[in-house]
């Protein structure tokens, strides 16, 4: 059966005018969709706000039964699933199979949060029963990038939906199938009612729309930290709660006693895994001055082995860069790193939207590529010679998210993480990492320190009451 029909994959009435879904590697257009005015929002704002009440009132059971059902609907549409992600964002098959085993396992999560203890018996010092309680914030608000679009989309979509709220959803209109129609046809077929969950992809103007829609009190952000910083502000100045998942420029560290091989795998990996267009990638290689020549070496020799390609119909390890705009960005960061002395080791080039996978090398302070958030296939390397120089650099980043470190000495390694501004840490692992049960965000310049994933969701989607109870009416004073 065939998950997605253009015909029917957009049952509500849009009114921002065609938009084609086009196949990065080729530029193929795959299908057309309809985009979200900004007045949509506010239409599908009170048919969310209509529905949400009888959802919330929902045994939690039930809701719950939809969630692992829309878990079991993703395997179950896998290939067709599969098909869009590679096509539509460019991901190798193995990146889209990771995407939508992420998405079942974060549908699995969701659905235990539903039957989680829902508050706590208080101690009072008057004569009642006093106790909290959490109740949903209503609709929550989800605007979703590109890059990973599935995962990015259903880690707040299937919470906030188990909890009880409804869900106004802005993907990014170049991958909307992926991010934001599969996600409502999955949920509609697992059973999810209508009007719960509204699938609005368009620009900046629909986003800011979204952002001060007065019936949505909670927005779940991801994207560059310029656009969070705008949608911060508004919701501040609007007394909302923002979770706001933003950019980072990660370091790997490889401590002088690591394997060069195994380092080198690493940070392969980090920094070309869906050609750097990953809020997590690897974009500062920090090497200890012994090893750092036959680092370079060695990553160098794996980059120009890499197969860079149409993922859809060729076996490649890296496909497209999603647009023009972002290829532009990249090389020109590259080009920039390159004029200011840094060494282009290997790629460095393109052909379409198709980027070499790139290390630089005798990166500095100055280095564009090493200083700045690249989001493509670039891997800037630089060496340390003591443990606090290495702890300063990994530090001196307005970013916060991710942290790897590589050593034989696990404890050394801890103790240096300590040291370093992150939200997450991995010893002898890259920066790349994700499970539905795990805390999930950054701080600095990478988010406000929010958290998705596990427990984390409870705080994230819902409000905690405060309710006493008395068996006859309180006396007071006057």
């Amino acid at each position: 059966m065939v998950l997605l029909d253009p015909k029917t994959w957009q049952p509500v009435a849009l009114t921002g005018g065609a938009s084609p879904v086009v196949e990065p590697a080729t530029g193929e257009t795959l299908a057309t969709l309809t985009l979200a005015a900004p007045d949509d929002v506010g239409t599908a704002a009170r048919s969310a706000a209509q529905a949400r009440h009888g959802w919330a009132a929902t045994p939690a059971f039930r809701r719950a039964a939809v969630l692992r059902r829309a878990g079991d609907l993703f395997g179950a549409h896998a290939d067709e699933l599969r098909a869009w992600l590679i096509r539509e964002t460019g991901s190798v098959p193995g990146k889209a199979d990771f995407e939508l085993h992420v998405a079942a396992q974060e549908c699995y999560e969701a659905a235990s949060l539903a039957t989680r203890p829902a508050g706590q018996v208080l101690t009072s010092e008057e004569p009642r029963l006093s106790y909290t309680r959490r109740v949903p914030v209503g609709t929550v608000g989800v605007i979703a990038p590109f890059n990973a679009p599935l995962i990015l989309s259903i880690r707040s979509v299937a919470p906030a939906l188990a909890l009880g709220n409804a869900v106004l959803l802005k993907p990014d209109p170049r991958t909307a199938v992926s991010g934001g129609l599969s996600l409502a046809a999955v949920l509609a077929e697992a059973g999810l009612p209508e009007h719960l969950l509204h699938v609005l992809p368009g620009g900046a103007a629909t986003g800011r729309a979204l952002v001060a829609e007065p019936t949505v009190p909670v927005l779940s952000f991801t994207g560059s930290t310029a656009a969070g910083r705008a949608v911060g502000e508004s919701a501040g100045r609007l007394l909302k709660r923002a979770h706001l998942e933003l950019g980072g420029n990660s370091a790997l560290v490889v401590l002088e006693d690591a394997d060069i091989d195994a380092a080198v795998a690493q940070g392969t990996w980090g920094s070309y895994f869906h050609q750097g267009q990953i809020c997590m990638t690897t974009g500062r290689h920090l090497v200890h001055a012994s090893l750092h020549d036959a680092y370079v070496e060695a990553l160098a020799a794996r980059a120009d082995a890499l197969a860079v390609g149409d993922p859809y119909r060729e076996q490649v390890h890296l496909g497209p860069v999603i647009d023009a705009g972002q290829r532009d960005k990249i090389h020109a960061l590259v080009s920039g790193s390159a004029a200011g002395g840094a060494r282009i080791v290997a790629g460095g080039t393109y052909d379409g939207l198709f980027y070499r996978p790139t290390v630089i090398a005798d990166a500095t302070d100055d280095t564009p590529a090493y200083a700045e958030e690249v989001f493509g296939p670039v891997a800037p390397v630089r060496a340390f010679r003591t443990l606090d120089e290495a702890a300063a650099l990994a530090a001196d980043s307005a970013y916060g998210l991710s942290l790897g470190i590589v050593t034989r000495d696990t404890a050394r390694g801890l103790a240096l993480a300590e040291r370093v501004p992150t939200g997450i840490a991995h010893i002898n692992d890259q920066t790349v990492n994700d499970e539905a049960a795990a805390p999930f965000g950054g701080v600095a310049a990478s988010g406000t320190g929010a958290r998705f994933g596990g427990e984390s969701n409870l705080d994230a989607f819902t409000d905690l009451r405060w309710t006493t109870v008395r068996e006859d009416p309180a006396t007071h004073p006057f």
